[in-house]
């Protein structure tokens, strides 16, 4: 007569090679943190966490108060506190820049420790397209792997928001170590 396995107890049976390996495999566990920059970047994170993203710590960034006010993240900073007052950047990129640099010391705190930075942004207002060079930067020089995740702006939204997004796409391109780059008009196809 064959022996019968009680399912439940060989499941929680712990053999102690296995909990040795859980405790290498925990150790070893890249730490990745997500940050959305501006509206757009926001946005992404908000929705990262709603549908509940573990394994890694969702920071979001913008000069926006309000904007950060209601954005779901382990992590918000308010870059450009003195610059903007909270205001945003008003579609500027420098002034995205600028504010972010204000905040250096704030952003290297929040990505300390991270072997990988995926950041995420729409290219083409102020914050995320002058914002995301900085802290990208500021991620590499902390020696994370930087992957930046961007949109292009719907070519009906105009010349000088698709001139802010080339601008933000240069300055991102010699800092990261792997750009994606979404066109929003493929996204209507």
């Amino acid at each position: 007569m064959a022996a019968k396995i009680d399912a439940k107890k060989a499941q929680t049976t712990v053999n102690p090679v296995d909990e040795q390996l859980r405790a290498l495999l925990e150790a070893k566990k890249a730490v990745i943190k997500v940050v959305g920059i501006g509206g757009a970047g926001n946005n992404t994170v908000s929705r990262m966490m709603q549908v509940g993203i573990t394994g890694t710590e969702i920071i979001a960034v913008n000069t926006d108060a309000q904007d950060l006010l209601y954005t779901d993240a382990d992590t918000k900073i308010l870059m450009g506190k003195e610059l903007t007052r909270g205001l945003g950047s008003g579609a500027d990129p420098h002034i995205g820049m600028e504010a972010a640099k204000e905040s250096k010391e704030e952003l290297k705190e929040a990505l300390r420790g991270a072997d990988m930075v995926f950041i995420t942004c729409g290219l083409g207002g102020g914050t995320g397209t002058g914002g995301a060079p900085i802290v990208a930067d500021v991620a590499k020089k902390l020696g994370a792997l930087t992957v930046a995740v961007v949109t292009l702006p719907f070519a009906m939204e105009g010349k000088h928001r698709t001139d802010n997004a080339k601008y933000g796409l240069e300055q991102l391109e010699g800092i990261v170590d792997t750009l994606i780059v979404i066109p929003n008009d493929k996204l209507l196809e």
